[in-house]
């Protein structure tokens, strides 16, 4: 391991008081950064995952997507987990804690939108940052590419007729733009271009080789986004940190449960564990930019639902370096590719 990923706990601990420093230090350039985006996709971040992604698009080989169908299994437990379970529990948690548990301290009002915020969370799993995950636990880039590219077209026609169930309402308007611009920005063009680079380098070890060097981008682009996330909501941190902690607590118990209920099944049903990392990991982790675009798009910028989304954001990143350093360790627990 490099020196980036041997310490990346370390480096996102200071990334994140980087973060919140920067956004009280200099409020102007938070904001510049804050303004640069189209759709609600901020271009910074865009980049910034857009190099995290790079890397691992280039291990993706076509050749072998044909090899996907003679092993379903982790496809399966990706589909029913992000589909069928967590869109559910993010809600029910979110009830149970926000009208009942925190009732003492939350107004009726404000539950209700934090409510709203956890649920736009729960319905939009990850696109982009899987890839990143699933690289740091030595997951199979093909078949992560699969499960992410079947995810997102399931969440086209899914997405609202879900959260308009879960919201109670029935004219939810998802940002088209956002979606498609998201998904194009972090999987079509990061894909093309390490299609392109395959090809141009051409053979297994020369691909090997270039993989290894530009995979410290793909880690300082994670370090990157967390400063500037962590930036933009410095101060509704310093503000607000009572609630931000309250918000945390569904969305912790919602990580850690769906990632449970994942892993587990891929590890009943005998999933090479190159699969069953980044199928645990495509449902525990949120497509945030999605969550946050609808939660302003429906409530307002400066609403509670908007609040939650945001807080999701800024636990998922720990959260999920956690749970990599968990599916490490435990990679000698499941089977050998070869078993599937």
């Amino acid at each position: 391991m490099s020196i980036f990923e041997r310490y990346l706990t370390v480096w996102i601990a200071l990334a994140m008081i980087g973060g919140v420093l920067i956004g009280l230090a200099a409020p102007g350039l938070v904001q510049l950064v804050a303004n640069a985006e189209i759709a609600s996709v901020n271009l910074v971040v865009a980049v910034l995952i857009w190099a995290m992604v790079y890397p691992m698009m280039v291990n993706v080989d076509f050749g072998a997507v044909a090899g996907v169908a003679r092993q379903p299994r982790g496809l399966i437990v990706t589909l029913v987990v992000n589909w069928l379970i967590k869109p559910f529990t993010m809600a029910l948690l979110a009830v149970v804690f926000f009208d009942y548990v925190f009732a003492p301290w939350i107004a009726p009002e404000d539950a209700a939108q934090y409510t709203a915020g956890l649920i736009l969370l729960g319905a939009a799993p990850c696109t982009a940052m899987v890839f990143v995950w699933s690289q740091l636990t030595k997951g199979d880039a093909t078949y992560t590419l699969v499960q992410v590219s079947v995810n997102d077209l399931i969440m086209v026609v899914a997405f609202a007729p879900i959260v308009a169930f879960l919201l109670g309402v029935t004219d939810i308007e998802v940002p088209w733009q956002t979606l498609v611009l998201a998904t194009i920005l972090y999987v079509v063009l990061p894909l093309v271009a390490g299609l392109i680079t395959r090809r141009n380098l051409g053979s297994k070890q020369a691909i090997k080789s270039f993989s290894t060097r530009v995979k410290p981008w793909s880690v300082m682009g994670l370090i990157a986004t967390v400063v500037i996330l962590f930036g933009l909501q410095g101060q509704t941190i310093l503000a607000k940190p009572l609630v931000i902690v309250l918000i945390a607590v569904p969305i912790l118990i919602q990580s850690y449960g769906i990632f449970a209920i994942a892993y587990g099944a891929a590890y009943a049903l005998k999933v090479p564990h190159r699969i069953a990392a980044p199928c645990a990991m495509i449902g525990t982790s949120n497509f945030f930019e999605l969550a946050v675009a609808v939660a302003i798009s429906l409530f307002g910028l400066h609403s509670g639902a908007a609040l939650a989304t945001v807080v999701g954001v800024l636990v998922e990143v720990p959260v999920m370096l956690s749970l990599v350093a968990f599916a490490n360790r435990t990679r000698a627990r499941f089977p050998a590719p070869a078993t599937q």
